[in-house]
């Protein structure tokens, strides 16, 4: 809470620092602004960075150091014997000491000792956070007192505002990049200590997936096995059926929408077409296992198939009616996008409609496309919760569309529940399947990008 009241403190301090640069800007001229290097505005947008920039910064690394240093401090009040305690039971004696100061809840009666511990913890929260309000207000003011000796007429503000904004900006694009590197080292890093203790080729190529390690050496499957082509083949065959329904409904509707609907038609069919992306997925795990699958095990039953409770083709059917939006909304933009010249020089020619739309414009639109199919695609490829709901989690090796199958992203998160230890093989696992998926999912978008380059038509 005390950060929002800092922040909204800064805000506030951040206006009147606006104002203040601009008022003294105008007043150093004279109210001639074309004496000015820059626009008013400028010199009050460098007066205020000035001031809540540095106090901001200052209140993110506070509190982000704050927790660790006060519980240092407490730690280092505790008794010897206390904090000579195994580093497990000194961090359950440290939530207990937390959470009594903070919600003054705690699982047991505390001793005097820990009662004491959780007020002096309180104390120095308390003081750090007061401590925090007062010191960011005093940077703040000595940031705007700061900046406003900068405000002249010849002062170039412009200038720099503009190398401030742009330092932001890498800043910005060099934390994506180093997050992008850390989530690919990770994976890398994790996988590769699961590798040391399977096989590669067992992993890739084995025909069974059991991650179940046992507790005990005489229990059954003790070693687990780790053969993940049922999951790939699981993955794909739900993304095959959900693509099977989305992109022929997807591209058809986006075809009649932009070229043959009247605008009356598109401007109430297209938003509720839509409507179809903002549905939680939940929902439609609960519409595909309550009323989807049931339908097919029924409708199987009529027909001599046996259709299973949980089946592939109950999660791809419903799977594929969530990303039919992806797929007709951007190619909807894309085909919308095509230069109407070449429509009319089509007409022109004595083509029909259909041959236009064949023969001009979906070939001038198959970058955007491509792009549309290949969100679908990776969409379809990380779905969890339909699958859960509706295909089940037995890792079944088979093409029957009828049968219980899984994906990679339902074995990931069943893998890093429960309470199995991090660093064993049956969490590490998680990591080779995140590694597989994500090479995968790199693997779809250079094809794509081949097949644009490939096909791609230019026009003037």
């Amino acid at each position: 809470m005390h950060l929002t009241f800092v922040i909204l403190v800064l805000l506030l301090l951040s206006y009147g620092g606006f104002q203040l640069g601009r008022r003294r800007a105008l007043s150093s001229c004279g109210g001639a602004v074309r004496d000015l290097h820059s626009l008013p505005a400028y010199y009050g947008l460098f007066v205020a960075l000035w001031c809540g920039v540095p106090a901001l910064l200052l209140a993110l690394a506070w509190v982000s150091l704050e927790t660790s240093i006060v519980t240092s401090i407490v730690v280092s009040s505790l008794s010897l014997e206390q904090q000579a305690l195994p580093p497990e039971r000194l961090n359950l004696l440290i939530n207990d000491i937390r959470n009594l100061a903070v919600d003054d809840i705690v699982g047991r009666q505390p001793t005097p000792e820990t009662q004491a511990a959780a007020d002096f913890y309180g104390l120095l929260k308390n003081t750090a956070e007061a401590a925090l309000v007062v010191v960011a207000i005093t940077l703040a003011i000595s940031g705007t007192l700061f900046g406003r000796r900068f405000v002249a007429p010849r002062f170039r503000a412009r200038n720099a505002v503009e190398r401030i904004l742009m330092g932001f900006l890498i800043t910005a694009s060099a934390i994506a990049i180093l997050t992008t590197i850390g989530i690919v080292a990770s994976l890398v890093f994790e996988a590769a200590r699961f590798f040391q203790k399977v096989p590669v080729s067992e992993f890739l190529f084995g025909l069974k997936w059991s991650p179940q390690i046992a507790l005990r050496e005489d229990q059954v499957a003790s070693a687990g096995a780790f053969g993940a082509v049922p999951i790939f083949a699981g993955t794909a065959l739900i993304s095959l059926i959900a693509m099977a329904v989305a992109a022929p409904v997807g591209l058809l509707s986006a075809v009649y929408l932009a070229e043959y609907a009247n605008p009356r038609f598109r401007a109430y069919a297209k938003p509720l077409l839509e409507i179809l992306a903002g549905i939680p997925t939940v929902v439609y795990g609960f519409f595909a296992a309550l009323t989807v699958a049931p339908f097919l095990r029924d409708s199987g039953a009529v027909l001599g198939l046996s259709v299973a409770s949980e089946s592939a083709l109950a999660a791809g059917v419903v799977m594929g009616v969530m990303i039919i939006p992806f797929v007709s909304s951007l190619s909807d933009d894309v085909i919308t996008a095509v230069p109407r010249s070449l429509r009319e020089g089509s007409y022109g020619l004595g083509a029909t409609r259909a041959e236009t739309i064949k023969r001009v414009i979906l070939p001038a639109a198959l970058p955007g496309i491509v792009g549309s199919l290949l969100l679908a695609v990776s969409r379809a490829i990380g779905e969890t919760m339909i699958v859960v709901m509706a295909a089940g989690l037995a890792a079944n090796l088979t093409a029957n569309p009828f049968a219980a199958v899984t994906t990679v992203t339902v074995q990931i998160v069943t893998l890093l529940v429960g309470d199995q230890e991090f660093d064993s093989i049956k969490t590490l696992a998680a990591f080779a399947l995140g590694l597989t998926l994500f090479i995968v999912t790199l693997c779809l978008n250079v094809a794509a990008l081949w097949v644009v380059r490939k096909y791609r038509q230019r026009y003037d």
